[in-house]
Parts: C-alpha cells; sequence; structure tokens
C-alpha cells in the first residue's frame, strides 16, 4: 500500500521549501503527514535518523498516543504533504484496513531500524 495515492488529489496539501521546518522534537502534534512528493529528513537531536520519500507517513505517533512530536522534520527538498487531523486518521482506519496495518508496519519498521541503531549494526 501505498498511502500517496490514497491523497494523490489532496487539495489542501501542505507544501514546503528546502530546509522548511514541519514540526519541531517537543511540539504538540494534533496532525500526520503523508510525503506526497519530495522528500523531507526526520532528526532527533542533531541526527538525521531517517529521510522519508513519497509514500511515507510522519507523525502518526502523536495522533495515536497525543504526545509531543520525538523528531523535528524539515524539507530536503521541495515537497508537498497531505495533513491529517485525528478525525480523519480514525476515519481512515475505520473505513480502509489496509491503511491501520500500513501504520502499524511504520512503526514496527521504524522500531526495528532504531533497535538495530543502538545494537550498533
Amino acid at each position: 500500500m501505498n498511502p500517496a495515492e490514497l491523497f494523490r488529489h489532496e487539495p489542501d496539501a501542505v507544501h514546503l521549501s528546502p530546509g522548511e521546518i514541519l514540526f519541531k522534537q517537543g511540539d504538540a502534534g494534533s496532525h500526520m503527514f503523508v510525503v506526497l512528493d519530495g522528500a523531507v529528513e526526520i532528526v532527533v537531536g542533531t541526527q538525521v535518523v531517517e529521510t522519508a520519500g513519497p509514500g511515507a507517513i510522519i507523525g502518526e505517533m502523536a495522533l495515536i498516543d497525543q504526545s509531543p512530536r520525538t523528531a523535528t522534520v524539515k524539507a530536503k527538498d521541495n515537497s508537498r504533504l497531505a495533513k491529517i487531523d485525528v478525525q480523519r486518521f480514525h476515519f481512515l482506519i475505520r473505513q480502509n484496513p489496509y491503511f491501520a496495518v500500513h501504520v502499524m508496519k511504520v512503526l514496527s519498521d521504524r522500531l526495528r531500524r532504531m533497535d538495530q541503531r543502538l545494537a550498533g549494526t
């Protein structure tokens, strides 16, 4: 599943220029985002931990557990992102179980990559 396909014609997409910050580590979060075009960097502290391109889901943890942002996200390239609030997120999960599974897979993959980094492999 490529979430970018679900939001390909998003009328209210967020547009970012290179270096522009979408959100900062520690911010309160009320939206998640799907990268439609371009690329964004996910930064923890001063380290880029991931570069996310089209189809990537970012900021989903804030909708799941209402916690502050755990990373800063900034545009690497000119980027366009779909902005999804909690009501839309819950609707998508109810209407499209594959979307829910995809979100869980994204979280699982990120956790595994962080575990590998911490283990030094």
